[in-house]
């Protein structure tokens, strides 16, 4: 049950479990951040001062290269002189978007395995990816001409799955707070006026209107003075099964979340004082089973697309898959990014890894879609494999990351008589017997390499952990 207004998380969320994030905006041109690991600046810095000269998010470009001396900067003055953000913004606006086709983005997401896809509408940088009745007063032409969000929510809704909008509510670069310099510094970003409440809430108003979004996707807070309750109120008559995150804090509420963080807190773990319907902790699978979460990380240190990233730079498929059943295991959902080209392309790098993802879920995704978790999410095998449970109404998974290195596998879980064993993807019974270290099962042969395995075990009560 979320906070504020009186409702279950609908079903279809929990169940997707994979949605896919999509970051594109101006910053796409430049396409530049260094690569460093945001959690090792913190740690060694929580003050965000040395996080904020070394951001690794290639789509905060322009907060990081108005940061004089800082790796962007340097790296701007170097290849653009002379050249505002403005310019990116028109060439974006002018070029990119005009070239840019939905079908790929929407096809490979399908492919993924995804059940909702949510896209960046605006960004910090304030730009709009459709084209608003309720332009920016501030920035004359910053917003899309042609309808990115309705065509790309007609593309996605086209192969099966959900659109989501991702706006962000309480930064806006074009009203105030540009450069941010350290994290104290991101709640004096945060705007207040009347003026901006009234501009940010036509948008999510006319984005609930025109694309009726299956998700509201805000970050970095939202003006303490607008009426969220009236804004959510209506949204759900218009959306009855849409989820709303929780990052709709107040400033003040926001603040008082980065002095828990400083003092050792999970970030994004916390439902804000309005409604939400989950959480959405970032870079983390620290999510409880006992409240639904979602997890969002790019497949790099970034969200939007950086050019300097590469093979070394982005998780390998494998890498993917365990952290996406781990994540499944214990209650949450992954919101996977994509940061696109400024061309609109989704680089092979990025791509060869959703359709890996797709390629196994297309194998294994029983143990994955509409599971809940099981009584114990860990498990290890008898050569000391890592495990992770899921339940389904008629049976329990035990999803093995890696390849097991024989004809059989050994699982810390009992079966009682009578009880089946299979493999995803082969069908027939197993052979299985009791062993010191809980259940034995022979395997069909001696499998190929692969990132994971699915083992089917039914009736899901003639399964418990081994001394459960």
């Amino acid at each position: 049950m979320a906070a504020g207004l009186q409702r279950e998380t609908p079903a279809w969320f929990d169940e997707a479990k994979l949605g896919i994030f999509i970051h594109w905006n101006p910053a796409a041109v430049p396409a530049y951040a260094p690569l460093a690991s945001l959690a090792e600046m913190y740690a060694a810095d929580p003050s965000g001062v040395t996080a904020f000269r070394r951001l690794p998010y290639a789509e905060m470009y322009w907060n990081t290269m108005s940061i004089a001396g800082s790796a962007t900067a340097l790296h701007h003055e170097e290849h653009y002189p002379g050249r505002g953000y403005e310019d990116f913004v028109t060439e974006f606006r002018e070029r990119s978007i005009p070239a840019w086709d939905p079908t790929p983005w929407a096809e490979l997401c399908a492919r993924a395995g995804a059940g909702y896809v949510v896209l960046t509408t605006k960004m910090e940088d304030g730009f709009l990816m459709w084209p608003s009745a309720h332009g920016n007063p501030n920035r004359e032409g910053w917003q899309s001409e042609r309808d990115v969000v309705g065509e790309l929510a007609m593309a996605v809704r086209d192969r099966g799955m959900r659109f989501g909008a991702y706006y962000c509510g309480g930064v806006d670069w074009t009203f105030k707070g540009l450069p941010m310099t350290s994290t104290e510094q991101v709640v004096g970003a945060m705007i207040e006026s009347e003026e901006y409440i009234a501009y940010a809430d036509s948008h999510w108003r006319e984005l609930i209107e025109r694309y009726r979004p299956s998700v509201l996707w805000n970050d970095l807070g939202y003006p303490g003075g607008a009426d969220l309750e009236r804004l959510f109120g209506d949204y759900f008559a218009a959306v009855p099964d849409g989820v709303v995150n929780n990052r709709f804090q107040s400033p003040q509420d926001f603040e008082a979340l980065l002095e828990e963080e400083a003092q050792g807190a999970s970030p994004d773990l916390g439902h804000a004082a309005v409604h939400s319907d989950f959480l959405t902790p970032e870079y983390s699978t620290e999510g409880s089973p006992e409240t639904k979460w979602e997890t969002c990380r790019g497949l790099s240190e970034s969200f939007g697309y950086n050019r300097l990233d590469s093979e070394r730079t982005y998780l390998d498929p494998t890498e993917l898959i365990h952290t996406f059943v781990d994540v499944v295991a214990r209650g949450g959902n992954m919101l996977l990014n994509v940061g696109p080209t400024a061309a609109g392309n989704v680089p092979w790098l990025q791509a060869d890894r959703l359709l890996a993802l797709g390629w196994w879920l297309g194998e294994n995704g029983e143990a994955i879609y509409r599971t809940r978790p099981w009584s114990r999410q860990v498990g290890i095998t008898g050569d000391g494999g890592a495990v992770r449970f899921t339940a389904s109404e008629d049976a329990v998974h035990a999803i093995v990351l890696g390849t097991p290195p024989g004809e059989s596998v050994e699982i810390d879980v009992e079966l009682g008589e009578g009880a089946r064993a299979s493999l995803l993807g082969h069908g027939a019974s197993l052979p299985w017997e009791r062993s010191a270290g809980g259940t034995r099962i022979r395997l069909p042969e001696r499998l190929d390499e692969r990132p994971a395995i699915a083992l089917r075990f039914e009736p899901a009560g003639a399964v418990t952990p081994l001394g459960g």
